[in-house]
């Protein structure tokens, strides 16, 4: 867990400066987040190397310092937070629990500062297995279709879903997937408000067991660069993402991008040739950007190497993304089950901490009840964790 002056630096950022900016986020890498807001804060200049020239020689890069600094002066952490708190909404950031372990990959974080969310669930737990379903604002049938049928059978297979929330093929595979188990909102505004207004209700009921995120904090309208940077969460989320429905200039395509660019499983779901809005589609897979895929089992096929494969024998081998305490308990469940107390004392672990790991990898589809307590879910055959 980061110490308290950098997490609120980071909360600070979230509310001055674009996450997609390359000059501030390496800045935040090499220095931390804390000198940099309180170099901002303080009007001085950006930290930096000794030696390096003053900002204003610096083009740019001086005039977007200057600005960031200008709204620093409207922020006030704590207001932030508890007004975020009176929403529902929470701050993670790096070396939180609940921190994705996906966005510490190389590339993964892309320069986010950190995440707002809102909901029940755990995000750490919700992606480790999961997949994005992404695709047109304006669905035909066909691709509603199969947008419900691809996330309505990996979240049966305890797959989480993620997608931006949108009308058309997003607010489908979140319906589709919330109906089955879980799903994940990528947002491209504050929490405190529903958009598009149309999925309020689509909005509350994913909370209940799911989570919102967004890189925005509270009472931030949307813009329409925020929709592009929002589509880099939403691949670097998760090990694999599938394009159902993308016309020629389709955001799905920019999703599609992020993907390659962070090295994921990139899919693409062929349609008739007739379609405008397969049209993008089938460009990535005549370009051998996107492996095609047509059901649940191709789809489950590209992501089982990132995310687990079913061997015969042998140990688990424990996931990367797993909270040390978490992936100790997961390496003390057997497919044949055992007593909480026994998963407990084979993990070294105390009870109470226990009983929230099995909570934690039960939403993850890593471990499952059973007569004899828990035990390793059995799909047709044991599964070894990465």
């Amino acid at each position: 867990m980061e110490d308290e002056d950098e997490v609120r630096a980071r909360v600070c950022l979230t509310a001055v400066a674009p996450p997609s900016d390359p000059w501030l986020g390496a800045m935040v890498a090499e220095h931390g987040a804390a000198p940099v807001w309180s170099a901002l804060a303080s009007g001085a200049p950006p930290p930096g190397p000794a030696g390096s020239p003053p900002v204003e020689a610096w083009g740019n890069a001086a005039r977007k310092w200057r600005g960031w600094a200008q709204r620093s002066g409207k922020v006030d952490p704590d207001r932030l937070l508890d007004a975020s708190a009176e929403s529902g909404v929470r701050f993670v950031s790096p070396g939180d629990p609940e921190w994705p372990g996906r966005l510490d990959e190389p590339r993964g974080s892309r320069l986010c500062y950190g995440l707002w969310v809102r909901g029940l669930g755990d995000l750490r737990n919700l992606c480790l297995r999961s997949v994005s379903v992404v695709g047109s604002r304006t669905a035909t049938s066909y691709g509603a279709h199969v947008a419900a049928e691809l996330s309505y059978g990996l979240a049966e297979r305890a797959y989480t879903v993620v997608s931006g929330g949108a009308y058309g093929i997003d607010g489908v595979a979140h319906r589709a997937a919330h109906a089955a188990g879980r799903t994940v909102v990528v947002l491209a505004c504050g929490l405190d408000m529903d958009y598009p207004r149309g999925h309020a209700g689509l909005f509350a009921d994913v909370a209940r067991t799911g989570a919102l995120v967004s890189e925005r904090p509270v009472g931030r309208t949307p813009r329409a660069p925020d929709f592009l940077v929002r589509n880099r969460v939403i691949a670097a989320l998760t090990p694999g993402t599938v394009v159902v429905e993308a016309g020629r200039r389709s955001g799905a395509l920019n999703t599609a991008s992020h993907a390659n660019d962070l090295y994921r499983a990139l899919m693409a779901v062929p349609g008739p040739v007739t379609s405008v809005t397969s049209v993008g589609c089938h460009r990535l897979l005549r370009e051998g950007r996107a492996t095609c895929v047509t059901g649940v089992d191709d789809v489950v096929e590209q992501v089982a190497p990132l995310d687990g494969a079913l061997v015969a024998e042998g140990p688990p081998r424990i996931d990367a993304d797993l909270a040390p305490e978490t992936a100790r308990v997961l390496g003390a469940l057997t497919p044949e089950g055992a007593g909480t107390a026994t998963v407990a004392l084979n993990s070294g672990g105390d009870l109470e901490g226990t009983i929230r790991s099995l909570g934690m990898l039960a939403a993850a589809g890593l471990a499952e009840r059973c007569p004899a307590g828990w035990r390793l879910p059995v799909r047709g055959g044991r599964r070894r964790h990465r």
